[in-house]
């Protein structure tokens, strides 16, 4: 891992845990789960670290991965919004309000953006043939569900997400529903074309601080892993923040360390060199 300057006197050999982030930096860009990645996380059992995930997208969406890798901690889905055990069962909910909802299915219907709906139960959108409907299918576990309006769900939705390939004006879209909805919700770019809104305490900082009470494991002694506007919360957070290689500027500033990108094993890399500093008491 090549070093960004520490915000922090981070020291990597003290970590027992460490949280990944799913889509850009646990799995390659075509969504793959590579074989290094897999046995870098099984020598993490082996040298007593702890290894879990959290990630935006809804928990069928993680599934395949905890069974794949073994997850045998609690995890989190919905930007830590849903915090589960690894047989599924759910531990902790945290719902955006009707209110602030509403507010924003209004504002995203106003700025001409596509919104898409995640209940306790499915996916819901307007458009089932829409921009990235088809990748999300695969990420998320989910199929669609068309409908007219979300009024019928509105007291039990997890995460809304205005889609867009029009950039700039997500990113507007982005500063003007942080101001209209204030301490009410979260508001961060899960992807440059998706904006996440989610409950105020539904974010990856206060969900790697819950998921850490769960496990009994210090924030201090916890390294995370990401590549997103929505990691910088846990980055802030936890006791040793890893970006990687293809996160945007600002986001590799956040962390302590760099390592490759998610198309060159960034991830393996990372924890490969955690696991050695681990076992040599030396600084990665």
């Amino acid at each position: 891992m090549s070093t960004s300057r520490p915000k922090r006197p981070a020291r990597s050999r003290d970590v027992a845990l460490v949280i990944s982030d799913v889509d850009g930096t646990l799995i390659s860009p075509d969504r793959r789960l590579t074989p290094r990645a897999t046995a870098a996380v099984a020598r993490l059992a082996d040298v007593g670290i702890g290894f879990t995930l959290i990630s935006s997208r809804p928990p069928q969406g993680l599934s395949a991965l905890v069974a794949a890798l073994n997850v045998r901690l609690p995890f989190a889905a919905f930007n830590g919004g849903n915090l589960l055990a690894p047989d599924m069962s759910l531990l902790e909910a945290r719902r955006l309000s009707p209110e602030a909802a509403r507010q924003m299915l209004a504002l995203l219907a106003a700025r001409g953006v596509d919104p898409w709906v995640f209940t306790d139960e499915d996916w819901r959108l307007r458009d089932d043939c829409g921009p990235h409907v088809a990748a999300e299918r695969g990420a998320s576990g989910l199929e669609p569900l068309a409908v007219d309006d979300f009024e019928s769900v509105i007291a039990r939705i997890d995460k809304i997400v205005g889609v867009s390939d029009d950039l700039p004006r997500l990113a507007k879209l982005e500063s003007e529903a942080r101001a209209r909805l204030g301490q009410t919700a979260t508001v961060q770019r899960s992807h440059p074309y998706y904006l996440d809104v989610t409950h105020a305490n539904a974010n990856k900082g206060d969900g790697v601080e819950a998921l850490c009470r769960r496990i009994g494991v210090d924030l201090r002694r916890t390294a995370v892993i990401g590549d997103m506007f929505n990691d910088m919360a846990m980055f802030a957070r936890a006791g040793f923040a890893i970006a990687m290689g293809q996160a945007p500027a600002e986001v590799k500033a956040a962390a302590d360390t760099v390592t490759g990108s998610n198309a060159e094993d960034g991830f393996a890399s990372a924890v490969e060199q955690l696991i050695q500093a681990h076992g040599a008491g030396t600084e990665a």
